[in-house]
């Protein structure tokens, strides 16, 4: 595959957008970026902001031709923990029939069958990109400038390849994404650390309080999170929806994840819980001694991360004031608790049998050789609701990774049969855009 090569190049800049260190890996990853643009003959922008900047690029060929703004990200997640990793995260292996390598699937790998589509394209469209460098920390600085430059973005569809397909073989158009709330909760006890003997019995333990606060934050029977008005803005599901969507081996998805049962919130199926449920999950926690051997200490401080997956009509910013005044509520006495909103981005639907969507559908099916199936995902791209809104275009979702590609994960992998494929359908839907 001759666009392998540059992929392989764009995969082993280290563009880690939460670490300071590779601050200048991002930018020359947007730069790299840049320049392949450059070279198929769009006009690029490169946008600075307080921390990674944006690329803007267009190719207008006909003012009469329709528009499509494509949306990407170059940044990647952090590698760790690299011992884990089969081959070094940012050089690029072929094995199997995959590339694994970090940013494969999430989302370098994505994008670029974007970019490749468009080679020696015949069809006249008039193509934007809008590929930022902070999706992996909310997007911070993007959605503040899709607002500024509405305009400039302006197109009739907006088409984005940064998830997955339902299951292996089975081309999916994606209609809808959960949001986030994303917080980091810390708590406070005494003002220094103190000997566990010399103390104990007298001391605030902030782990010990932080396993308490955990406990009341999501029902042990039911699954159900425990906030106060958390189900109260929560859509429901139509049956006509429900009729959408492929059935869900759930014993394969055991196998995958190794587990034998699959926990949840009761009166919900795994399908439900995946895509049109709000979930509540603690994705770190931390505090007094991790090192080898014993040391007994009391800690002054504890803390975790918390993430909580949104559905609509669930608004993020509502959701961490439910949450933060639940904790400060149900806090024991003793303990300073504060609360901090890290990132979070907007639920998102869009509609499955908009006219771009169908144009897809039958692109896919012409290069899948069957029809696509429609899926909601579990996961959140923060800046699809922004340009819903400002831009007011119907959204095409279209993923080509598989649910098992590791993503933020060590040995992230992108199967080279659904990125030759994507570039295909890709292509394809051009020519029947512009074909009307």
């Amino acid at each position: 595959m001759k666009t392998l090569a540059p992929l392989l190049e764009f995969l082993s800049i280290p563009s880690v957008s939460t670490d300071p260190a590779h601050r200048e890996d991002v930018r020359k990853a947007a730069r790299w970026l840049a320049a392949k643009l450059q070279a198929l003959g769009f006009r690029t922008e490169l946008h600075e902001t307080p921390l990674h900047p944006i690329l803007y690029a267009e190719r207008l060929l006909d003012p009469k031709a329709p528009t499509v703004l494509v949306y990407g990200h170059y940044d990647v997640q952090p590698p760790d923990p690299l011992e884990l990793w089969e081959s070094p995260p940012f050089s690029p292996t072929l094995r199997d029939g995959r590339i694994y390598a970090r940013g494969a699937s999430d989302d370098k790998g994505q994008l670029w069958a974007h970019v490749a589509a468009l080679e020696d394209l015949p069809a006249r469209v008039n193509v934007k990109f809008l590929v930022e460098g902070e999706e992996e920390i909310g997007s911070p600085n993007l959605l503040p400038f899709v607002r500024a430059h509405r305009e400039k973005l302006k197109a009739d569809v907006v088409l984005i390849s940064d998830g997955a397909m339902f299951a292996p073989h089975t081309p999916t158009l994606t209609y809808g994404l959960r949001g986030l709330c994303y917080l980091e909760v810390r708590l406070k006890g005494a003002r220094r650390d103190l000997h566990s003997g010399a103390f104990g019995g007298v001391a605030p333990n902030p782990i010990q309080a932080l396993g308490w606060l955990l406990a009341k934050l999501k029902d042990e029977k039911t699954g159900k999170v425990r906030i106060p008005g958390f189900y109260q803005r929560v859509r429901p599901v139509s049956e006509e929806e429900r009729r959408l969507w492929p059935p869900l081996d759930e014993a394969a998805l055991k196998a995958e994840l190794g587990v034998e049962v699959l926990p949840g919130e009761e009166g919900y199926s795994p399908l439900e819980r995946l895509w049109t449920r709000p979930t509540l999950d603690p994705n770190g926690i931390w505090g007094g001694y991790q090192g080898e051997g014993s040391k007994t200490v009391i800690p002054a401080e504890a803390g975790m991360k918390l993430s909580m997956r949104l559905v609509p009509d669930q608004d993020p910013e509502e959701v961490a004031a439910l949450a933060e005044a639940y904790l400060k509520e149900v806090c024991p006495p003793g303990y300073r608790l504060e609360v901090l909103r890290l990132h979070g981005g907007k639920p998102v639907l869009t509609d499955p049998h908009s006219p771009p969507m169908r144009l897809m559908a039958k692109a896919l099916e012409e290069v899948w050789g069957r029809p696509p199936v429609y899926a909601r995902e579990g996961g959140t791209i923060p800046v699809v609701a922004e340009l819903q809104e400002a831009l007011g275009a119907p959204v095409v979702l279209l993923g080509l990774g598989l649910p098992d590609d590791n993503l933020h994960a060590p040995n992230e992998k992108l199967d080279l049969v659904n990125l030759e494929r994507g570039i295909a359908a890709i292509r394809r839907f051009y020519e029947l855009l512009a074909g009307g």
